[in-house]
């Protein structure tokens, strides 16, 4: 049995190394869990690699003070609620969830962990938040003002093909949260705008097939293209008819211009996606989601594809040509 002394002098080294041990463990690297319905290429994406960067612009270095833990949906809606509920799960400390799908997942799964969304068409009408200003809860991210828009890219089709005798045709999925805002919006602007429209609702490669399938038949005279996880994965084939059909088209994003569209009026969607690691970034420093600020873009750029007007055999006016942000010849 140890002497009084003895125990005071083991209690007091017991003491003295406290302060060293804590020291000599490793400080716990902060886990963002990344949410995204798409099927990743290369296990890798677009909008990762532009959050990737956004990280690092801030100091951030992967696998040293910070770790992604990525969830794919692999084009599949339905699984997104399992994705979010194992990213709860794992107690990662934010949750970056990238489209509405993503973010209602992660809404229902938790209450707590802070969620910042990269992109969201109308998180106030779709009853994500309660304000731009004060989101309250535990959301927080960069609203694309999705529906606010639609006006816009009518107004811009209408001065670049004035003569339109047929309804433009509008593609979308009802199904994806967001769209019918966007869609309501683009219904009531177009008779102000002197233009009719006509709903064309695909859910799912097959039902896109059937519609293009009908839009042969009975022709357009011009194309508007809503964008979600499912149009944006068939992008190259909605291109591709719309060159077939010589039909001139507005999208949302560059992305299909870049593919070969004609048109696209819309906010930068890399620049979104890489500001959504400042919002990150705040969380960890101590910052509530709720007390943050839903920030929308500040520019929208305008991108005209000429080697596309050449193919369809139209001319872009000099007017919306100079509209533009970026011009591909």
């Amino acid at each position: 049995m140890p002497s009084r002394r003895e125990f005071a002098i083991s209690l007091g080294a017991l003491v003295l190394a406290a302060p060293f041990a804590a020291l000599s463990q490793p400080a716990k690297i902060p886990r963002i869990g990344y949410l995204q319905p798409v099927a990743p290429q290369n296990g890798t994406s677009a909008f990762l690699e532009d959050f990737r960067q956004g990280l690092r612009d801030l100091g951030y270095v992967e696998g040293q003070n910070i770790k992604i833990e990525t969830r794919w949906g692999e084009g599949k809606l339905e699984r997104m609620p399992a994705l979010a509920a194992d990213l709860v799960r794992m107690k990662v400390d934010v949750i970056v969830a990238v489209s509405s799908p993503s973010v209602w997942a992660a809404k229902n799964a938790t209450k707590t962990i802070p969620i910042v969304m990269p992109t969201s068409s109308d998180p106030v009408g779709d009853g994500l938040v309660a304000s731009l200003a004060r989101p309250g809860g535990n959301i927080t991210g960069m609203s694309m003002m999705g529906p606010e828009l639609s006006t816009k890219r009518l107004q811009l089709l209408k001065e670049a093909f004035p003569k339109q005798d047929r309804p433009a045709a509008v593609l979308w999925n009802p199904d994806y949260y967001g769209m019918k805002a966007r869609f309501k919006q683009i219904q009531t602007a177009a008779p102000v705008l002197g233009m009719n429209v006509r709903s064309v609702e695909i859910r799912d490669s097959r039902e896109l097939e059937q519609a293009l399938g009908d839009l042969d038949r009975d022709r357009p005279d011009a194309l508007v293209l809503l964008v979600d996880p499912l149009t944006m994965s068939q992008r190259l084939r909605i291109v591709e008819f719309a060159a077939e059909e010589r039909l001139p088209a507005i999208y949302e994003i560059a992305e299909f211009v870049d593919a070969g569209g004609l048109m696209s009026y819309g906010p930068n969607l890399d620049t979104l996606v890489r500001r959504a690691a400042i919002y990150v970034d705040k969380i960890l420093k101590g910052a509530k989601p709720g007390d943050l600020p839903i920030e929308q873009p500040e520019k929208f750029e305008l991108v005209i594809n000429l080697k596309t007007a050449k193919a369809l055999g139209v001319a872009i006016p000099q007017s919306v040509l100079l509209q533009a942000d970026r011009v591909i010849e």
